[in-house]
């Protein structure tokens, strides 16, 4: 059954490349989803290199844990018949809205200044940690949608070359195929046009894969449902 979120859950890769890649070229060099760069980048902050502001990268870092706290404290516990609970749902829903206001807002304003940026830094952070924490539940370990480098490390331990079963490569390849085709978008936009425009691809591109999220959890329910009709025990 989790096999019907892959293709969602790689759209929803996709936009966090696209995401990370505004955020990196156009928000002071920090990421809003790749928390490791942003630890990183904060030690090499207050080591004294240049160019790297350490406040960015921690108020990134700190917004994508609240962002994924409240989105499980939303979602703990609830039930139903999908894999994806409806809270988990409405935390997509409000994370890709969220992101096009951003964009449109930008568009509508112009480059952000310093406190902006921060400001928005911090709402992207918010909504990528919470997408993480909400998509947990679809239970398939390889599309995290914010991360490849525990991909990259299952692809290779279980290639046929390190001994294994080669099982699931394609999933872990389209993975991080997705994650920089994101990158690759956001940053010629961000680069040849404006940032603006890079983040209003990256939020429509996430929320179609948050429709696509929801296509998948009405099967389920609607599956769960006729199941639960033609059973003449319940």
């Amino acid at each position: 059954m989790t096999k019907t979120y892959d293709v969602p859950l790689l759209v929803l890769t996709v936009a966090t490349g696209a995401i990370d890649g505004v955020s990196f070229l156009a928000l002071d060099r920090v990421f809003t989803g790749n928390m490791t760069g942003n630890v990183l980048f904060i030690g090499f902050g207050l080591a004294g290199v240049p160019g790297l502001p350490v406040l960015n990268n921690l108020v990134a870092l700190l917004a994508f844990m609240l962002g994924a706290v409240l989105a499980a404290r939303l979602t703990r516990g609830a039930g139903g018949p999908a894999k994806l609970p409806r809270s988990g749902l409405v935390v997509l829903v409000t994370g890709s809205t969220l992101t096009l206001a951003l964009a449109v807002l930008w568009l509508g304003t112009g480059a952000p200044g310093t406190i902006a940026m921060i400001v928005v830094t911090a709402l992207l952070a918010l909504v990528l940690g919470a997408q993480a924490a909400a998509v947990r539940h679809v239970g398939i370990r390889d599309l995290s949608t914010v991360v490849v480098t525990m991909t990259m490390v299952n692809l290779s331990a279980d290639s046929r070359a390190a001994g294994g079963a080669g099982a699931a490569w394609v999933r872990r390849l389209a993975a991080i195929v997705a994650m920089g085709l994101g990158a690759l978008v956001a940053a010629i936009l961000t680069l040849r046009v404006d940032g603006s425009w890079a983040l209003l691809t990256a939020g429509t591109v996430m929320a179609a894969g948050t429709a696509m999220v929801a296509a998948v959890r009405r099967r389920e329910v609607a599956a769960a449902r006729e199941a639960t009709a033609s059973d003449p025990v319940a």
